[in-house]
């Protein structure tokens, strides 16, 4: 019988050449395909009289550069390509979790068909316990959703993860040489040395903190989702639905606003 089924990890949807794409990837290219078009389409449609799509994009991308700007000053042109990208494509596979058909459209089919299948091989024909069990394995129906919210997948939040704490790090360089490197290895006196190896430490550390705390809240509102429509499919799922849109806003405001923080501790170390 069909039941709700969550998953950690992203869930096989195909696979092209033998390589699985999981239902997260089919989203975010979806999503990356819509952000093209958009950022294309509107681009050839600017005019000195905005309309109201392109009124709405020049207030998101002006409110953004300011907002930057407090943190970063001068240095704001250079690296708000990068942190406005972040905040609206983080922003766009956050809030499509709240869309009709994310998770809740999907097939129906065995996924225990090769563990039963084992089983039965390992099975001999006196053991019909073992047996019925394989069998019941094999035919139980279990749910995989065809779209799954990008960053309710580990892999694509460690990923941007590890572009961001990378691009940080070439920002550093480009911007003090070789000298950037004495924020991690200072051998002045042991104190600094010591200073040093726990700046190191704390960069690493940036890598998981970026990627689990943008998973743990969004995977955490897609299970609460997807229980809420199961249980109460009628009404109940919408103060949810706000509260989702809430969060996912939060996130990637919180991802790009500590991007922009650290970038402007690894440019200016020197100074201080």
């Amino acid at each position: 019988m069909p039941s709700v089924h969550i998953s950690l990890s992203a869930e096989t949807v195909f696979n092209i050449a033998g390589i699985n794409i999981g239902n997260s990837l089919v989203t975010t290219w979806l999503v990356m395909i819509f952000l093209v078009f958009l950022a294309v389409y509107s681009s050839m449609r600017l005019k000195t009289k905005p309309d109201s799509l392109q009124l709405i994009l020049e207030l998101l991308v002006g409110g953004l550069h300011k907002f930057f700007a407090d943190i970063l000053g001068d240095k704001i042109n250079r690296y708000f390509p990068w942190l406005a990208t972040l905040f609206i494509y983080i922003l766009a596979l956050n809030w499509v979790s709240v869309l009709p058909g994310v998770g809740s459209v999907g097939i129906f089919r065995t996924e225990n068909e090769k563990i039963a299948g084992t089983v039965l091989a390992a099975a001999t024909e006196n053991d019909g316990p073992v047996l019925a069990q394989a069998e019941s394995e094999k035919n139980r129906l279990e749910f995989t959703p065809i779209f799954r919210p990008g960053t309710a997948d580990l892999n694509t939040t460690l990923a941007l993860a590890l572009l961001t704490v990378g691009y940080i790090q070439i920002a550093g360089f480009s911007n003090l040489g070789l000298s950037y490197l004495k924020k991690f290895f200072n051998i002045t006196n042991p104190i600094n040395f010591v200073v040093g190896l726990l700046e190191l430490v704390s960069e690493i550390s940036r890598i998981i903190s970026f990627a689990f705390r943008l998973f743990g809240n969004i995977f955490a509102g897609e299970v609460l989702l997807t229980v809420i429509a199961f249980l109460m499919p009628v009404l109940a799922p919408i103060p949810f639905l706000g509260l989702e849109i809430f969060v996912g806003f939060i996130q990637a405001l919180v991802f790009s606003m500590l991007t922009a923080v650290f970038l402007q501790l690894a440019i200016s170390h020197a100074e201080h």
